[in-house]
């Protein structure tokens, strides 16, 4: 796994230079992992409005936000290198060998498109743009940026809802489906039941089903 700490030193580094950083190759299947491990530890409290379950949520979105950072940042880096490629500028390669093997392919088809397109706009090549490339160096090898899957998530299975009424505004917090709540006053709005039964419980929202 990677820590948050590690993540933002990445980020960092990234910002700091106008050149791909060297990163572990791994780097985003461990930001996946430690996401859903510190999911298990959120779905696992009794109460999600606790100070310990809204630790868990922060640390788990911004664990999300600084990968997502991360990727922006070397994609825009990727993308110009790509360009400067395909109009047959220099570029070093050592700055392909910093790239992970998804970036890698990204960048491979990037310029593959650009270049088919200059040759259909402005060579008037007579061929179609491709709509899938496989570049020869890389394979079929697919690594995409981590997101947590029905599959792989810890979320339960048939969850049941209640139709609640919030009574006062409150904080953000994660609901056993894995969805981030944000409510106010006045809101109608539909929780998992377990959720529904906490705040219900703190008078913090009044249940609408008929049948309760």
């Amino acid at each position: 796994m990677v820590g948050l700490d590690d993540l933002r030193k990445t980020l960092l580094s990234e910002r700091e230079t106008g050149r791909l950083t060297k990163i572990p190759q791994d780097l985003f299947e461990r930001t996946h992992t430690a996401v859903l491990a510190l999911l298990t530890r959120i779905y696992a409290i009794e109460d999600p409005l606790s100070d310990e379950a809204r630790s868990l949520i922060e640390e788990t979105m911004s664990i999300r936000e600084t990968a997502h950072d991360i990727f922006i940042i070397r994609t825009k880096k990727i993308l110009a290198l790509a360009e400067s490629q395909a109009q047959g500028y220099y570029i070093d390669r050592e700055e392909i060998k910093k790239m992970i093997p998804p970036e890698r392919e990204m960048f491979d088809r990037i310029a593959d498109a650009i270049d088919t397109c200059k040759g259909v706009l402005v060579h008037s090549v007579n061929q179609s743009l491709p709509l899938q490339h496989e570049s020869p160096s890389t394979g079929s090898q697919d690594q995409p940026l981590p997101h947590e899957t029905a599959a792989s998530a810890p979320t339960p299975v048939s969850l049941q809802y209640s139709l609640v009424r919030v009574l006062t505004d409150m904080e953000a917090f994660m609901g056993v489906d894995g969805r981030i709540y944000t409510l106010a006053q006045g809101d109608i709005v539909t929780l998992p039941e377990r959720n529904a039964e906490v705040l219900v419980g703190r008078n913090i929202a009044l249940n609408m089903n008929l049948s309760k």
